[in-house]
């Protein structure tokens, strides 16, 4: 008989509903459910979950992190350091994210990717391939040179790698991806992202209907509202059927622009949380290497040297903090921003973003502050402050 293991805490977050002075009972790890810390069964193993304890943080945009880019060795080594990296801000969950690359470092990301699927790294979640299907128009930071459309054998070798890891994302521009393709990445179950691309609110509309179900970085490389197109922004914002990623740092998108399209958007796709985050994460770096271009750490910002924002100095946690504190939202919904929310967007909500019975039991352990005292993957620390 497995071990029973009951984490407690001064308060528990479910997803839904608070649980006061509780007890979250895991076996095998997953969570079989919440009891007062007074019912507590006799045998079970018990740990401090903290002040706080909630369900664990899903980070859908992670570029890098503990000082490695997955552009620059993507591997299983460097999957395992990014994820690794993301523990101590609460991220349970991680899609390395591959920038625009060749079709070799392409190709060797998805391999390394099903190898770590294979080994059941903690905290792989799956790939995210922002590129290198998009617009120059709306390049960012983006080498150019390495943009171009997809083709037959882009399709195939996305379609054939889907199955081997739980999720596979891919942001693409209608610039240099047709409706057809999409629809086709869609129905093998690639998760479809409209992103860095100037497109236009009815072509945006038009792609979603085919199979797209979400916009990257909400505002940041794509076509803005205005007052004859709305563009992607206008899409994303608009549609109940594309969610949508939010980089809450108070560069990326202004903490005005942030309200407008929260109180605009009604599900079902929902705005969720990303961090976007870099190489820098986890480390002292103050710049670091993306297809042999420098890009800087300062002020809270990571800019290439015409100071185009590149990726972004943040995590999860203090995403969290930015939208509750900042922003004003409730803590639950902050929260749930940075968990129930990005698992509905990739269609994993029925074993992630929540502790709940029969759920992988991933959890971030809080102070009063906000602060990370301790991460727990499938029933186990990761973590510890």
């Amino acid at each position: 008989m497995s071990e029973r293991l009951a984490i407690t805490a001064g308060r528990i977050f479910d997803g839904d509903a608070w649980h006061e002075d509780a007890a979250l009972q895991v076996a095998d790890g997953l969570v079989e459910g919440i009891v007062a810390r007074r019912d507590i069964p006799s045998g079970a193993t018990v740990r401090d979950g903290g002040a706080m304890l909630v369900p664990g943080f899903i980070d859908l945009q992670v570029n890098g992190g503990g000082g490695l880019m997955l552009n620059d060795k993507p591997d299983v080594d460097t999957l395992e350091v990014i994820c690794r990296a993301q523990m101590p801000f609460g991220t349970t969950a991680v899609l390395p994210t591959l920038i625009t690359d060749t079709r070799e470092i392409t190709r060797a990301t998805m391999a390394a990717g099903a190898e770590a699927y294979s080994r059941r790294m903690p905290g792989f979640l799956g790939l995210h391939l922002e590129g290198p299907h998009l617009s120059l128009a709306r390049k960012g930071a983006h080498d150019p040179q390495l943009i171009r459309p997809m083709d037959a054998d882009d399709e195939a070798a996305l379609i054939a790698a889907r199955p081997s890891m739980p999720v596979l994302l891919t942001t693409v521009a209608p610039e240099s991806v047709k409706a057809e393709q999409v629809k086709a990445l869609a129905d093998a179950g690639i998760v479809v992202s409209l992103g860095h691309t100037d497109t236009s609110y009815r072509t945006a509309r038009e792609y979603a209907e085919v199979g797209a179900s979400m916009a990257t970085h909400l505002f940041n490389a794509m076509s803005q509202i205005g007052n004859r197109e709305p563009g992607l922004a206008g899409a994303a914002v608009d549609s109940g059927a594309l969610w949508a990623g939010l980089i809450a740092d108070g560069f990326h998108v202004d903490p005005a622009t942030m309200q407008i399209a929260l109180k605009a958007k009604t599900g079902p796709a929902r705005i969720f949380l990303v961090s976007d985050a870099m190489a820098t994460i986890g480390t002292d770096l103050k710049s670091f290497t993306l297809n042999g271009r420098t890009i800087k750490r300062e002020n809270g910002r990571l800019t290439l040297e015409n100071g185009t924002l590149a990726g972004a100095d943040l995590d999860m946690i203090s995403a969290v903090r930015f939208m509750h504190e900042k922003m004003g939202f409730e803590l639950d919904e902050a929260i749930r921003m940075a968990s129930l929310y990005p698992a509905q967007a990739v269609k994993q909500d029925g074993r992630l973003g929540r502790l709940a019975r029969g759920y992988v039991a991933n959890a971030v352990q809080l102070t009063d502050d906000l602060d990370v005292s301790g991460t727990w993957i499938d029933g186990k620390k990761v973590f510890s402050a």
